[in-house]
């Protein structure tokens, strides 16, 4: 299980609320519904990171991203009407990857329902070959995060 001391260290939140056609017959959110969770806040931490440090590189001038992994382990189920937290950090970065990590927070009871994370690869959108990360990420997500691997 996840401790509360690891929890502690993720600062960027996204709030999800479960939406009825997220859900089966038994109001029980769906498995692959997690992964569009996931990718919603990491778009969102890629945004709220451009904004806080001015990042001028990533994800304009054909600067964009694809998954490459993705991953969930389901603790509990989240049902109908639920409000998610979903925390999110950025676990390593490479030259031209960088991965991600999520816990999934059911809110009112404040409890661990899933975990996640994925590798993000950083390509050249016309070309579609991957492309070095710009020093201006590497210096935001280290300044941004607690404790992050660099690997080279």
């Amino acid at each position: 299980m996840i401790s509360a001391e690891e929890i502690k260290t993720y600062k960027h939140v996204t709030r999800e609320k479960v939406k009825f056609h997220e859900v089966d017959m038994m109001h029980v959110c769906n498995n692959a519904v997690y992964f569009n969770y996931f990718e919603d806040a990491r778009v969102k931490y890629v945004q709220d990171l451009k904004i806080q440090f001015g990042l001028k590189q990533i994800l304009e001038n054909g600067s964009f991203f694809i998954m490459v992994n993705n991953n969930c382990d389901y603790f509990q189920p989240a049902h109908f009407d639920d409000e998610l937290l979903i925390l999110t950090k950025i676990d390593f970065i490479k030259n031209t990857s960088f991965g991600f990590k999520h816990i999934v927070v059911k809110e009112k009871r404040n409890v661990v329902i899933a975990a996640g994370g994925g590798v993000v690869v950083h390509i050249d959108l016309k070309t579609k070959q991957k492309k070095s990360l710009p020093a201006e990420f590497y210096d935001a997500v280290t300044e941004y995060e607690e404790s992050i691997s660099i690997i080279k």
